[in-house]
């Protein structure tokens, strides 16, 4: 586990890297709000911790900037501010959770794993529209109606969720299901786009499945 420490203050920050290296997470440390920014959408973290009052970029900022750029690594927000309007103000920004200063490094710890598996759990589902699939289980629902997959569909299917609104190719689908059997149809993909397109999107309005001709497929609830 990998946990991005954004604190100007060199003895917080000291103390927290030591507190949670004795935890076995990897830790990152910057003092600055726009390397920050850098650091945290360019590797993946599983919790960042953010003061306030940080050098360039303040954490107001960094935390609005880590949303608007659709990263969704938990935030937790750390600042010896504690009125409810900054409280509200860093929650409705899109933080996770907010410990004021001075804090008790187990409570810290233990708000750490309880965003830590909620991400475990946001990460088993993957969706888009009205459509639903969860890894765990291996059940697909759309529009609350269960539907049933089998092998190589949900294969597929699962890599076009992992790779939504981008553009996959026969290749790539191909090489999803290679573990399955070892296949070599020159048309296989397309056989089980069509099964999907049946069973996903026949009786709805909203297609999710596109065909680009000549590059792939891409799942997406936009119409480009």
């Amino acid at each position: 586990m990998k946990i991005l420490i954004v604190e100007d203050d060199k003895k917080i920050a000291s103390f927290l890297k030591k507190g949670l290296e004795e935890e076995y997470f990897s830790i990152d440390i910057t003092d600055n709000g726009d390397e920050a920014l850098y650091l945290a959408e360019v590797n993946s973290y599983d919790i960042v911790i953010l003061d306030i009052m940080i050098h360039g970029s303040d954490g107001y900022e960094v935390c609005k900037k880590i949303r608007d750029a659709k990263v969704t690594t938990p935030i937790i927000m750390l600042s010896a501010k504690s009125t409810i309007f900054d409280k509200v103000t860093f929650l409705n920004l899109g933080a996770d959770d907010y410990i004021t200063k001075p804090f008790d490094f187990d409570e810290l710890l233990a708000r750490i794993k309880v965003q830590l598996r909620k991400k475990e759990q946001s990460d088993n589902i993957l969706k888009i529209a009205d459509l639903e699939l969860n890894t765990t289980t291996k059940i697909l629902f759309r529009a609350m109606q269960e539907i049933e997959l089998t092998a190589k569909e949900y294969a597929i299917l699962e890599y076009l969720l992992r790779n939504k609104d981008r553009i996959v190719s026969e290749d790539m689908l191909l090489e999803s299901i290679s573990n399955i059997d070892n296949t070599t149809q020159s048309n296989i993909v397309n056989v089980y786009i069509y099964r999907l397109r049946k069973k996903i999107d026949k009786n709805h309005a909203l297609k999710l499945i596109k065909t680009y001709k000549n590059q792939g497929y891409k799942i997406s609830d936009k119409d480009i």
